[in-house]
Parts: structure tokens; sequence; C-alpha cells
């Protein structure tokens, strides 16, 4: 169930992510340049967990 959890919040970060530079806004507003970077960087971990529990889940199948 962990793994499945994982597995959403890292396509939850990776939207969040999106938002953040389409909108420049993450609790308060943003300069474009530290919304790139916090986006870009949401992004990634997303990214992240989502590699990180496929590899698990196929470890355990």
């Amino acid at each position: 169930m962990f793994k499945w959890l994982s597995l959403l919040a890292g396509f939850i970060y990776i939207v969040l992510g999106i938002v953040v530079i389409i909108y420049k806004f993450f609790v308060i507003v943003l300069e474009p340049t530290v919304a790139y970077a916090l986006g870009a960087l949401l992004i990634a971990y997303g990214v992240f967990r989502i590699a990180r529990a496929v590899m698990s889940i196929k470890n355990n199948d």
C-alpha cells in the first residue's frame, strides 16, 4: 500500500511543481526565477519518488 501511495505522492509533487511554475505562487507570490527553481525542484523530486516506487513495486513482484 505504501508503494502505491508513494507513486501517487510523486504525481502530486509533479503537478504542484507545474502549478508553481505557471502561477508563480507557493504560499506567497514568488519572483519568476524562484518560481522556476522551486517548480523544477518539485518536479525532480516527484520523478524521483515515482522512479523509486516503480523499482520497489517491480522488485516485490
